[in-house]
């Protein structure tokens, strides 16, 4: 049973929103301050946001409700996509561009000394069910979790 046939299964409103969590992280050095630099090219994070965002029909929201490709379109970002290529790999180097300027990705770091540390990753986001259903986005890695009549579920793609 795939993870579409159980959403489906749970008899969920099609309007529930759906969170989706994606994590990674990596050791890093802390002294020379550039553990998000580091865990950026290190991990997948972006990359793997950015597929899904570039699901075709797929509307993904942040954790406070602002849609994702909408403020990357409204802050002109999306302009110089050619439409010719890869709208994925072009969304993974825009956010990595940006980075510190909106809040698609939190960064945490784990100093273990003045030297070293780990930096973990995580992309928090939100999506309607029925797009879910309807567009079958590839989850694999993504944590989901949804309101059920029994409390929240989650399962592990």
């Amino acid at each position: 049973m795939t993870l579409i046939d159980k959403l489906k299964n749970l008899n969920i409103p099609d309007s529930e929103m759906v969170t989706l969590k994606y994590s990674d992280g990596t050791e890093v050095f802390v002294h020379n301050e550039t553990e998000i630099e580091d865990a950026l090219s290190e991990t997948d994070v972006v990359s793997t946001f950015a597929e899904l965002i570039a699901t075709r029909g797929l509307r993904v929201t942040t954790q406070f409700g602002g849609n994702v490709l909408e403020r990357l379109r409204e802050d002109e970002l999306l302009n110089d996509y050619q439409r010719d290529g890869d709208f994925a790999s072009f969304l993974t180097d825009v956010i990595s561009e940006n980075f510190y300027e909106y809040d698609f990705i939190e960064s945490s770091i784990e100093k273990y000394d003045y030297k070293r540390g780990f930096c973990t990753l995580s992309a928090n986001v939100k999506v309607p069910l029925s797009d879910i259903i309807e567009h079958s986005p590839y989850l694999s890695g993504w944590e989901i979790s949804v309101k059920t009549d029994n409390g929240d579920l989650t399962l592990k793609a």
